[in-house]
This record gives structure tokens, sequence and C-alpha cells, in this order.
């Protein structure tokens, strides 16, 4: 590989994974709280409740993000209700911003099943005991069902941060420069197609390596408990 051409992508590609960062964090933290409501309506005795949920998760885990991705930038911006609402055209009016919003709604259907998964996993007899000891359903939830659900739904929510990451590579789709973006830039002014996008999966699988690091320095923190 011509070194002239590494030492031009690669601040590039910097540029790129910072605004790659950006558009995780924002997606994985928006994503998990909504997730999180999701997955506590559907395990909501309210049959409307549960029935939201489930359609939400149905609707979003059932179609591909790109296809979410061009709704929510070319599609809604159509509409003359989001024209006319400051708020909201602040939101599909910039690329970024519309791909964090199609990446969180995304995220948040597929975390809610995990922290579904979790929350049915903690045992019947913990929570019994937490409401002899007379806690609040908010305290219980907070101190014990919560935390369980986590460390159980960890493994798979880790997969789940990963695709995430690797998502917002669709982003290039609707002119943002994260780093696909930026190695498209770089591939139509050097024709260096194999270099520019070999250097840019360096990338990802650099940072997913990091992230998958942390995601298993957490689950070890959590069941430390387990290995003494």
């Amino acid at each position: 590989m011509d070194l002239d051409l590494i030492q031009q992508a690669v601040p590039a590609l910097l540029k790129g994974l910072k605004v790659t960062a950006i558009l995780t964090f924002l997606s994985v933290l928006i994503g998990f709280n909504l997730g999180l409501g999701l997955a506590i309506m559907r395990l909501s005795s309210n049959r409307l409740v549960s029935g939201f949920a489930k359609g939400y998760s149905t609707v979003f885990r059932g179609t591909p993000l790109l296809v979410q991705i061009f709704l929510f930038y070319y599609g809604l911006g159509q509409l003359v209700f989001v024209k006319e609402n400051a708020a909201l055209w602040w939101v599909v009016s910039d690329g970024a911003r519309c791909a964090v919003l199609a990446l969180a709604l995304n995220t948040a259907a597929y975390t809610s099943e995990i922290l579904r998964g979790g929350l049915m996993s903690v045992p019947v007899g913990l929570v019994e005991a937490a409401q002899a000891c007379g806690m609040s359903r908010a305290l219980r939830f907070r101190r014990i069902e919560l935390p369980l659900a986590i460390r159980q739904a960890l493994p798979a929510y880790g997969n789940e941060l990963v695709l995430t990451l690797k998502g917002t590579s669709l982003a290039s789709t609707i002119t943002v420069l994260e780093v696909t973006g930026y190695a498209k830039r770089l591939m139509s002014q050097t024709f260096a197609v194999f270099e520019m996008f070999a250097i840019a999966g360096a990338f990802y699988l650099a940072t997913n390596l990091l992230l998958i690091t942390l995601v298993r320095l957490l689950e070890r923190h959590l069941n430390r408990h387990q290995t003494r």
C-alpha cells in the first residue's frame, strides 16, 4: 500500500472517526433510555400499552435501517406540518441529526427486546422478597430488577452497540462525513478504492475491538462476585 495514500487518508479518516463516535454515543444514549421505556411497556398488563411497544419493535426491527434513514431525511422534509414546525424542521434539515434520530429509534427497538429478556430473567423470589421488605415498586425496580436485568442483558447489548457503531456508516448516504463518508471522498479523489476502504475498515475494526473490550470489562466488573 502506498505510504503517501496512508498519510493522506489517516488524518481525514480520524476526523470522520470523531463524527462516528458522536453519532454512536448520541444514538446509544437516546436509544437505551427509549428502549428501557419500551421494555417496561412490553411487560405492562395494559394490552394497549404493551401492544404499542410490540408494534414499535416490530416495525423498526422488520425494516432496513437504510430505508429508515432515507424516510427521515428525504421523506419527513416533504410533509407540510414538519416544514412549519421549527423544532421538527431543525431535526430533519440536517443529515447528522437525521442519522442520530434514525439510529436511536432503530437501536431502541432492539434494546427494548434485550432488556425485556433481562427483566423477565429476574428471579421471582427476589422480587417477592423485596415486596416483603416493604420496598415500593419504583425502589424495587431501581435497586433489584434493573441491575440484575442489565447484568443478564449486557452480552447481547454489547453486540447491539457494535451493530449501532457499524450502522453509522449508512449516514454517509445522506451527506454525513463520518469514516465511510471521508473514505468515499478520498476514493473519488485518488481512485484508490481498495486502499481507502481497507484503511476505513481497519478504523472500524479497531474501534469495535475497543468497544468490545470495554463491554467485557464492565461485564467482568458486574460479575466479579461470581469469580471469588
